[in-house]
């Protein structure tokens, strides 16, 4: 049983909630870079703690097989700040970069770029990322087993890489365009995602893609449920022999099912260090570790420092990454409705 994750001085409650043992406690404030700020005319561009997060949206419904999220972020900073940061992902994302300079650590050694698109696979740990001026990002992430119907990528192919969509058979002019346009500082995020999703509907058509495997799209909503889940419960439940469900998370995730589930927990757990997840889910997300000295064990592994470090790091782009997976699992979850105003808010 997990008492007190980070010792006397900082503990998992939400602020003000008493304990099982009638003791009150205070949740840990995670830090911020204050040079950091939201292009103004965003709407909800901070969490009420004052972090800077993404404006983000669900697809359009005719998208959401394929689509799993839309995100916009605009962050002011003086020309020559460095943020070291990083991102951990669940799925591919399709950023779309423009101003700024971005180093990330991939796989396949560092990339440095300016301005463009990336495809950035699904991690296994958390990706150092470096980023120096004010930069515009904005981009979509695809739902399990999209990369396989949409452009015949295997996912472990691209597992903590950040690809050039070049690289992968696609065109990077046409998002482009959707950038110049959104880099106007007065520019509306849902005008760039409106675009993005015309240029998607064109590529769906064109491919005749068909529709990703649903069991896939079955064990991630399994896995923003509960990730302390068996493997072999949901194959049972769902009717399907374990190792072909292994086969289909392998290609569709570019994981094994274990390895998806400890991330999404781990995932969830840091969301809430971040103040980005439902504090009314607190207990429930600290006891899916054994004890204390499981969940720094497997966090550390994950994200490279302790869960106290975690919080005590400024980490806008990790952050709004969180805050993006966390409000599309509470939606597909039922818990919020599409558009309202989110626990964090």
């Amino acid at each position: 049983m997990i008492e007190n994750t980070y010792g006397p001085d900082y503990n998992r409650y939400p602020s003000g909630t008493t304990t099982e043992r009638g003791r009150n406690v205070n949740r840990i404030q995670p830090a911020i870079d204050r040079l950091i700020a939201p292009a103004s005319g965003l709407t909800r561009a901070t969490t009420r703690d004052g972090q800077p997060i993404s404006y983000n949206r669900a697809p359009a419904a005719d998208l959401a097989p394929w689509i799993s999220r839309f995100y916009f972020s605009r962050i002011a900073v003086p020309a020559d700040h460095k943020l070291d940061c990083g991102l951990f992902n669940d799925t591919t994302y399709v950023r779309i970069q423009h101003g700024g300079t971005w180093r990330a650590e991939t796989a396949r050694g560092a990339i440095e770029s300016d301005s463009g698109v990336l495809v950035f696979g699904p991690h296994s740990k958390r990706m150092k990322v470096q980023v120096t001026g004010s930069v515009l990002s904005f981009g979509f992430g695809l739902c399990p087993g999209a990369c396989h119907v949409l452009a015949n990528v295997l996912m472990s192919d691209i597992v903590d890489r950040a690809v050039p969509c070049e690289d992968l058979g696609g065109r990077s002019e046409p998002w482009n365009a959707v950038a110049a346009r959104a880099a106007d500082a007065g520019s509306n995020p849902e005008d760039a995602f409106r675009d993005l999703e015309d240029l998607l509907r064109k590529h769906v058509a064109r491919l005749g893609a068909r529709l990703p495997e649903p069991v896939s799209q079955q064990f991630e909503r399994a896995a923003f449920v509960d990730p302390t889940i068996a493997v072999s419960d949901f194959a049972r439940d769902h009717g399907i022999e374990q190792r072909r469900l292994e086969r289909m998370v392998k290609r569709d995730f570019g994981f094994t099912p274990k390895a998806v589930l400890r991330r999404a927990r781990a995932l969830d757990f840091a969301s809430l260090l971040r103040g980005v997840a439902d504090e009314a889910e607190a207990d429930s997300l600290a006891l899916r570790y054994y004890d204390q000295s499981h969940l720094i064990r497997e966090f550390t592994a994950l994200f490279g420092m302790s869960p106290r470090q975690f919080a005590h790091l400024p980490q806008p782009l990790m952050t709004s990454a969180l805050e993006n997976r966390q409000a599309r699992r509470l939606e597909m979850l039922d818990r919020i409705a599409p558009g309202a105003i989110r626990p964090w808010e």
